[in-house]
């Protein structure tokens, strides 16, 4: 129907960390870029442009922030979309993230992300274009109709399918039944998926993702008096042949989450470049004489890195850590801490007695956090401990760090190309006939 050679699907990816692009039958993305939003309240940015007026219009532009009506603020904010704009530090700009613990939370951003993903970086016309998007594995109903009525009344786009994050990463590695671990940034959600579809009851989660990480690292290295100063906040001048001096920059109108957001950026990378997951339980006496891994900062100085290194990726098999590091005690306490290998073993004990072996051979591993170094080893280690005798427990991984990041994508760019699946999407004529809640029955 959509599959002929005159037209090809696009595959939408919006994880709580980026946003992830494409044509379907590509092996990577297009595009990808964070699926934060940078937001500036019109009357603040009225004022700002006329900042010499004096102060005082300044500090009621300040107000006029915090005070406007979110009905009204939908008109009148001015949204900032992709790394580029979010790059550009603006005054009174705040940094938003549409999405809470893997739900939407504010449609304008959302459809302002999608807008960016059609009209910038794939330059394509939606309506010309059947849509397949990917969607949380217990995402509710509302979500789901909401999701079409937007892209079938605002987008007209000819067709649409929602699949689950943890089926499309099963397709991704050619299985159709899987125990699906993606380590993603705003969480780590655990999935049966048998004959491609998600055992709903065996589903667990935990508020412990790739962000979470990262803002780990940024209290333990501002615990150690090292200050990240975002790029925005210096610049570099040569004093003599190849030797800097850093002049700091003062931009008083800068807003604290736009401050957080350059941080964490500069945090995360650091999380990415020298973490890596311990052999064995991490143990402060066992790690305290650790050789240190270097890092350069943007400013040009450099910081050494100890027992953090193994620390940090370690709270994900042992939450209990995260009490160790200094500021996050704010953590809420109440949610179970769980490590990644319990939650493997209850999700897999949810299941049908007679799937579990299966399971238990095909662990996969996916998302940005996963592609961490040991990560798959750490994890197979633990589960042979804990799993039963009988159990044969492989873990798998891509060898390629790009594919484990974007294997949810990659399986809806399997998908949305193959022949058989042509006849499965939902289409503009069934969803005017039906409306949207007939969505439920096309993607179930």
């Amino acid at each position: 129907m959509y599959g002929g050679d005159e037209v090809s699907a696009i595959v939408l990816d919006l994880g709580s960390h980026t946003c992830k692009a494409g044509y379907a039958g590509e092996d990577a993305p297009k595009a990808v870029f964070p699926s934060v939003v940078g937001s500036i309240e019109q009357s603040g940015l009225d004022d700002a442009v006329g900042i010499e007026k004096e102060s005082q219009s300044v500090s009621e532009a300040k107000n006029g922030i915090k005070t406007i009506d979110s009905d009204k603020a939908k008109t009148k904010r001015k949204l900032y979309v992709g790394s580029q704009a979010l790059g550009y530090r603006r005054d009174y700009m705040e940094v938003l993230s549409p999405i809470k613990d893997g739900l939407v939370v504010d449609w304008d951003m959302v459809d302002n992300i999608w807008d960016h993903a059609f009209r910038q970086c794939l330059l394509i016309d939606p309506k010309e274009h059947p849509m397949l998007l990917a969607e949380p594995s217990s995402n509710p109903q509302q979500q789901r109709e909401r999701t079409a009525e937007l892209m079938f009344e605002k987008y007209n786009v000819p067709a649409l399918f929602l699949a689950k994050n943890a089926v499309l990463t099963s397709f991704a590695s050619g299985r159709a039944t899987s125990l699906v671990v993606d380590c993603g940034g705003g969480s780590t959600t655990v999935a049966a998926v048998h004959d491609g579809y998600v055992l709903q009851k065996a589903v667990a989660s935990s508020p412990i993702g790739g962000e979470f990480l990262t803002d780990c690292m940024k209290k333990c290295l501002e615990s150690k008096g090292i200050v990240l100063k975002p790029r925005y906040s210096f610049k570099r001048k040569e004093i003599r042949p190849g030797e800097f001096q850093t002049v700091d920059l003062d931009f008083s109108n800068t807003t604290e989450s736009y401050k957080l957001y350059c941080q964490r950026v500069i945090a995360s990378d650091i999380k990415e470049a020298v973490c890596r997951a311990p052999d064995t339980a991490f143990d402060e006496t066992a790690y305290a004489n650790i050789p240190t891994t270097s890092y350069e900062l943007p400013d040009g100085q450099t910081i050494e890195i100890g027992a953090d290194r193994f620390k940090i990726p370690g709270i994900l098999f042992n939450p209990s850590l995260i009490h160790t590091i200094p500021g996050m005690d704010k953590f809420d306490h109440s949610t179970p801490s769980r490590g990644l290998p319990q939650m493997v073993i209850e999700s897999i004990n949810k299941c049908d007695v007679d799937i579990r072996r299966e399971l238990f051979s095909s662990i996969l591993l996916a998302g940005g956090t996963a592609s961490m170094q040991q990560m798959k080893e750490r994890l197979e280690k633990d589960l042979m401990e804990e799993a039963p005798q009988a159990a044969r427990v492989k873990v798998l991984a891509s060898g390629n760090a790009t594919e484990r990041r974007f294997s949810v994508w990659i399986g809806g760019s399997i998908l949305a190309s193959l022949g058989s699946f042509q006849q499965m999407w939902f289409s503009k004529s069934e969803f005017e006939e039906h409306g949207a809640s007939y969505i439920q029955r096309k993607c179930p």
